[in-house]
């Protein structure tokens, strides 16, 4: 569902970008081609070209291979007259009149492809390259650039090749085995407004916590604050990546593994308060290698790859109560050399994420497992889930505890909107619902630890010739945090109370302890003039709860 109201949106600007395209309807010609322009100009070729009105420079030239030479033809029966083997790039460039700061630029890794192609690793072995099936003779472009539109790629390449001289057409139609390898598309923020998307309960944490899986799967949360050279600088580097199954929590119509990160330039703190680098980006990129999938190269698979990009930024901003669409000058934003501070009403909407349902969702499931309460078996399964790092499997359980397997087994299908339970593997279905747990697991233990102590004091009581009424006294200083033994010696000047919060009930609490205190005929003044601690840092006297009013 996307925001109300609002109809146009900033739009973000291309960052990074790597694909491989690969092209097999002339197959090896485009090789020979390159190979034939580079000896044509001694070693490389230098040209210039105008494309939607820019000018732009390209530089042929070759590289060693480890290709193994196939001899005087290939094991496709293509002959080979080349002596020696060398591979070709293509560096592609804005013209340095029309960018000034340098970065808008590709450079393309032209390599060959046949079937039976041998290569030769560092340590001098040999080995048959894999080359897919259905592909008889090829070149492979790898393309790298950055601050380029992803559409415009091929058709710049294209019209590079021609102006070095190798035909254009050699680079239309795409195989099918083309795939994109990485993609980022970014907004520039101003720093004082940055904040909210990088805070600890801001939307970058919360995805981590709140979207994957406690061990299972890949789960990456980065939250650096300091720049390389040690210097404190908030957001430095914080990012977090999600896989497929994860992104479609936030995202229901998305698909594409992605990391969102929030991040300074490397120079960022020595640069003045008007230049852009002093300020962060916010992104989205690909991840290639977060799942078994890939993407294409086609006009359709880069629409999909921009649009979910753009959602997830656009949605990230307002997740961290960020205008998206200023109305008015650059609102958030910080433009740079290759953002422009501009809505669009052709971009897509932000998604509300509702993380805050999803938070509160999670809680609840907690709540009410802890509220109806868990059998023996299925408490220690989790005091193993959260305490455990590794791989966990319900033997494992079983064999930490002294239970039978099966037993285990029964109780974790009882919890299942707890854990997550496959190929033998059991993990807590978040890091969110395992933080829950941990604390609801340590205070459980707490409490039991408490129970022994309170029990120690009070035989100790008794041994003493103390009366029931201090055993009372012991049991309500158990419930609310008092150490029993600064209370009783005279000899500190102060004595401590700890309360975890302050509430409605405080007062009565303290008045209570005040009741006990006296029928144990104990000092009141000494009970009068404490020192009432709370867990948030706050101090209060005793007193003050024991006037009347």
């Amino acid at each position: 569902m996307g925001v109300v109201g609002v109809t146009g949106y900033v739009e973000l600007a291309p960052h990074e970008f790597a694909a491989n395209y690969l092209f097999d309807a002339d197959g090896l010609a485009p090789f020979f081609a390159a190979d034939s322009r580079v000896k044509a100009g001694g070693g490389s070729q230098r040209s210039e070209f105008r494309a939607q009105g820019e000018r732009w420079t390209v530089t042929l030239y070759y590289q060693e291979s480890n290709v193994v030479h196939p001899g005087p033809r290939l094991p496709t029966g293509t002959e080979w007259r080349l002596d020696e083997m060398r591979e070709f790039r293509l560096k592609i460039a804005r013209h340095s009149e029309e960018d000034p700061v340098g970065e808008q630029s590709f450079n393309v890794h032209m390599t060959p492809r046949w079937q039976g192609m041998k290569v030769e690793s560092n340590d001098g072995s040999v080995s048959e390259y894999s080359v897919p099936d259905g592909i008889f003779e090829a070149v492979n472009m790898k393309i790298q650039g950055s601050n380029i539109d992803f559409s415009r790629y091929l058709p710049l390449l294209q019209s590079a090749a021609s102006a070095v001289g190798i035909r254009y057409d050699y680079f239309e139609g795409p195989h099918e085995y083309s795939n994109i390898q990485d993609a980022e598309r970014y907004v520039r923020l101003h720093k004082d407004a940055s904040g909210p998307v990088h805070a600890r309960d801001g939307p970058i944490t919360s995805m981590a916590h709140l979207l994957e899986t406690d061990r299972q799967g890949y789960r990456k949360l980065v939250q650096n604050d300091e720049d390389e050279h040690g210097r404190n600088l908030p957001g430095c580097y914080n990012t977090v990546t999600l896989d497929p199954r994860r992104i479609r929590e936030a995202f229901p119509d998305h698909s594409l593994p992605k990391e969102v990160k929030h991040y300074y330039a490397r120079q960022a703190l020595s640069q003045p308060e008007d230049s852009p680098l002093a300020h962060p980006k916010v992104g989205a990129s690909y991840q290639v290698s977060r799942w078994d999938e890939k993407l294409g190269v086609t006009p359709d698979d880069l629409d999909r790859l921009e649009r979910e990009l753009d959602q997830t930024v656009l949605s990230v901003l307002v997740d961290a109560g960020l205008d998206p669409a200023p109305a008015h000058g650059n609102g958030p934003f910080v433009p740079d050399a290759y953002f422009d501070v501009e809505t669009t009403e052709s971009g897509p909407d932000p998604i509300e994420m509702d993380l805050v349902r999803i938070r509160s969702t999670q809680e609840s499931v907690v709540i009410r497992h802890l509220a109806d309460g868990l059998s023996p078996v299925q408490w220690e399964s989790l005091q193993t889930l959260v305490t455990d790092g590794g791989i966990v499997s319900p033997t494992d359980i079983a064999d930490e505890h002294g239970r039978h397997v099966e037993s285990v087994r029964r109780a974790l299908r009882g919890i299942d909107d707890l854990v997550v339970r496959e190929y033998a593997k059991v993990s807590v279905r978040s890091s969110y619902v395992a933080e829950l747990v941990h604390d609801a697991v340590q205070e459980a233990e707490d409490a039991v630890k408490r129970a022994a102590e309170t029990g120690a004091k009070a035989i100790r009581a008794a041994e003493q010739g103390m009366g029931e009424t201090m055993s009372a006294f012991i049991a309500w200083a158990a419930r609310h945090g008092v150490d029993v033994d600064d209370a009783l010696n005279q000899r500190d000047a102060r004595m401590r109370l700890r309360f975890d919060e302050r509430g409605r009930e405080t007062r009565w609490e303290i008045r209570e302890g005040f009741r006990i205190w006296k029928e144990a005929g104990l000092p009141p003044e000494r009970y009068r003039m404490a020192q009432i601690r709370f867990s948030d840092g706050g101090l209060a006297d005793a007193w003050r709860y024991l006037n009347t009013g």
